[in-house]
């Protein structure tokens, strides 16, 4: 769904994804085991060193997956590779950082997969455009040239629906896949786009170079329900309901994992969360550290403190990808997420929940 931002961190994240998928092409790799066994869950993001899917490493940062029981192997999907979203489906891992609205796309496909645990309430990403283009709303995309992850992609989705609810026609204006970080910025830059649906640290980087500025902001919670109707649920961790169904023991060890890393963003500032993620992720040849930590801390209110899906959040979803056109059946949203996994780690630590769950409606 989402591809990498950053090149001095890709060639490091390649290697360890081309290697983390070539291990995995077999069978589900989760172990039952017996008694005390620690069960190994491969978990393939889209995109580790992007803000949004920070919490995936910070969890492994903090030791958090060890402390839970749950031997968790990190991989990034890679340009022009298999989206992580699809490497689950087909069992090249076993869970995948993705964004909730693939579970609506893939029941509608015939396929059943299930959110277990919902990361952020808004899709962290704004519409970054350059100045001459004009953009201030979903209305001016008409006639422009606009970039995207990848077609198909979640910020495909977003920019299709944006248009859409202004009356503008897919027909009317032009999409191509530019992905993220470097290439995102150079499309700007060149005059390849006239905007680019991106995250941080990315976003950050095009507003340093003077190259474009946020001409739609999607980045928090409020700002996604201002601009969509709804909280947009949006990184979670989804999984295949058989294999959840057959794994529920380290389905829960590894949403109580995420479950505390969320409470931990919760209590500690943008700076505390630098600290302890890889030193590639924060400063690089597109940011500075200073400029990463500036960057979470404006857009740090995306993330959900308890693991919850929002009530309303899976309506919002389904309404985009009906606009849109991804969707043209009934969905039953239901079975597209469920709360049990988050609720029981929330029981076990004794949080507070502070996230009004969805119903079975959504």
């Amino acid at each position: 769904m989402s591809r990498r931002p950053v090149a001095v961190a890709a060639s490091l994240l390649t290697i360890l994804a081309l290697g983390a998928v070539s291990a995995c092409s077999g069978n589900s790799s989760a172990a039952s085991g017996g008694s005390g066994s620690t069960p190994t869950v491969k978990l393939m993001a889209g995109g580790l060193d992007k803000q949004i899917y920070l919490p995936y490493q910070l969890a492994q940062q903090l030791g958090f997956y060890k402390k839970y029981g749950v031997n968790v192997q990190l991989s990034t999907e890679q340009d022009g590779g298999v989206g992580a979203e699809e490497a689950m489906a087909s069992g090249q891992v076993d869970m995948a950082g993705a964004w909730y609205n693939h579970t609506i796309e893939f029941q509608a496909k015939g396929k059943a997969v299930e959110d277990v645990v919902q990361l952020s309430g808004a899709p962290g990403e704004r519409e970054m455009c350059t100045k001459k283009s004009g953009v201030t709303s979903g209305a001016d995309l008409k006639g422009k040239t606009l970039g995207v992850t990848d077609l198909g992609s979640g910020t495909d989705t977003l920019t299709q629906f944006l248009a859409a609810k202004k009356g503008v026609k897919t027909s009317q204006y032009h999409r191509i896949g530019v992905g993220s970080g470097s290439t995102a910025i150079a499309a700007l830059q060149n005059g390849k786009v006239d905007c680019v649906m991106t995250t941080q640290p990315t976003v950050a980087a095009i507003q340093k170079k003077g190259v474009g500025a946020s001409a739609i902001d999607l980045a928090t919670t409020n700002g996604a329900t201002a601009a969509m109707g709804g909280a947009y649920p949006a990184a979670s961790v989804i999984a295949r309901t058989d294999w959840v169904n057959s794994h529920k023991d380290a389905t829960q060890k590894v949403v109580d994992a995420l479950v505390a890393t969320m409470h931990w963003i919760n209590t500690h500032s943008a700076a505390d969360i630098a600290n302890k993620l890889p030193a590639s992720y924060v400063s690089n040849q597109l940011v500075t550290k200073a400029d990463y930590i500036s960057a979470l801390t404006a857009d740090k209110g995306q993330f959900l403190p308890d693991g919850l899906m929002p009530a309303g959040g899976p309506k919002t979803s389904l309404a985009t990808e009906q606009l849109v056109g991804n969707v043209k059946g009934s969905v039953d949203l239901g079975k597209t997420f469920t709360n049990d996994f988050a609720l029981q780690a929330n029981k076990t630590e004794g949080f507070k929940t502070t996230t009004t769950p969805a119903g079975p409606n959504g």
